[in-house]
This record gives C-alpha cells, sequence and structure tokens, in this order.
C-alpha cells in the first residue's frame, strides 16, 4: 500500500519536471543568432549576428569571427553559443558542435586544424605521425 501511495506522489512530480522549459533556438531561414545566457539560468537572448546566412557552417564562421573579436578585446570567455535555424551551435577552443535542442547530444561540426583554422571533419589531410 505505501508503494502505490509513493507512486502517485512520485507521477505529477515526475510530469513536472519533464515539462521544464528548455531554451528553443528560432527558426528563422537565414538568419544567424549569438545567444547570451540569462542570469535565471534557463533563459537566452538573442542577438542576430547576421542575415542573408545560407549555411549552418557560414553562421559558425561568423560566430568565430565574433569570438576573436571578443577574445581581441580582451575578453577571458573563450566558449559562445549561437543557433541557427532551429539548431545550437556550441563554440569551443577546439572546435565547433551542434545540437539540435539544448540538452540533446552535442555533434561535432568543425574542428581546428594545426594552425586554428576551422575546418569540415576529415577534409583536411592527416599528418602520417598521427596514424601510428
Amino acid at each position: 500500500m505505501k508503494h502505490q501511495t509513493l507512486l502517485l506522489l512520485a507521477a505529477p512530480l515526475a510530469l513536472l519536471a519533464a515539462c521544464e522549459k528548455v531554451p528553443e533556438a528560432p527558426y528563422d531561414r537565414g538568419v544567424c543568432y549569438q545567444a547570451q545566457p540569462q542570469p535565471d539560468g534557463k533563459t537566452l537572448k538573442y542577438n542576430v549576428a547576421g542575415k542573408g546566412i545560407d549555411s549552418i557552417e557560414k553562421c559558425a564562421a561568423k560566430l568565430e569571427g565574433i569570438r576573436q573579436r571578443f577574445l581581441a578585446l580582451g575578453g577571458q570567455n573563450h566558449d559562445m553559443i549561437g543557433a541557427y535555424q532551429g539548431s545550437f551551435l556550441f563554440l569551443r577552443p577546439n572546435g565547433i558542435y551542434r545540437a539540435e535542442r539544448w540538452n540533446s547530444a552535442q555533434y561535432i561540426l568543425l574542428v581546428r586544424t594545426g594552425d586554428g583554422r576551422l575546418a569540415i571533419p576529415g577534409a583536411m589531410p592527416m599528418d602520417p605521425a598521427d596514424m601510428r
């Protein structure tokens, strides 16, 4: 009997947790956004980084330029968040990752080459020394 009562009490709590609001990326066609986490930790403010952008890779490159300019001005934040047509972009020192949802798995979109440029994974020839 106690187990049934616990289950009845736990079910609404589980439903409330499942309904927790998570950020959703804007779906505006061709618009690249820089996303700024807000103090509440649950929402994002979206700033237009570019319009007429025709691919997620070009949006990522635009955001990378913004990130580099912030760092050149003395910024200390090496990570940045962006959004493009319903996907999130996570800019990190080792590359740029893409996620379809805020809390879903992140996949590598662009990697950094040895000289710091961005490239599509597998597009750059591998160093034979790395293959050993």
